[in-house]
C-alpha cells in the first residue's frame, strides 16, 4: 500500500478509506498486503483529483462510478458497431443503421 499511496502522492489513510468505502477495493496477497491493479491506481487518483476539486467522497465515488459505466457502455456501442458493419456491405450511411 505504501508504494500505491506514494505513486498517487496521498497517505496511505486515504487509500484504506477508499477500500473500506468500497470505492476502490484492493486484492490482498497471500501476506495480507493491499494489492493495487492499474485500473484500481487510476481510479484512485480521479477520486483523489475529485476529491481535491472539493468534492465530498460519496459524490466522487459516484462520479467515478458513473464514469466507468460510460466508458463500458462507450466500449459496448463501439463493438456493436463494429458487427453491425461486418454485417452490412458497407453502403449504409450511419443515418440509415
Amino acid at each position: 500500500m505504501g508504494q500505491a499511496a506514494d505513486a498517487l502522492d496521498v497517505q496511505p489513510a486515504f487509500l484504506r478509506s477508499l477500500d473500506a468505502a468500497e470505492v476502490v477495493q484492493a486484492h490482498r496477497s497471500s501476506g495480507g498486503h493491499r494489492r493495487y491493479s492499474r485500473r484500481q491506481l487510476r481510479l484512485a487518483a480521479r477520486v483523489r483529483e475529485l476529491f481535491d476539486d472539493g468534492m465530498t467522497l460519496a459524490a466522487a465515488e459516484r462520479i467515478v462510478r458513473l464514469e466507468d459505466q460510460l466508458a463500458a457502455t462507450r466500449a459496448e456501442n463501439a463493438e456493436l458497431r463494429r458487427r453491425l458493419g461486418e454485417r452490412t456491405d458497407g453502403t449504409e450511411t450511419e443515418q440509415e443503421v
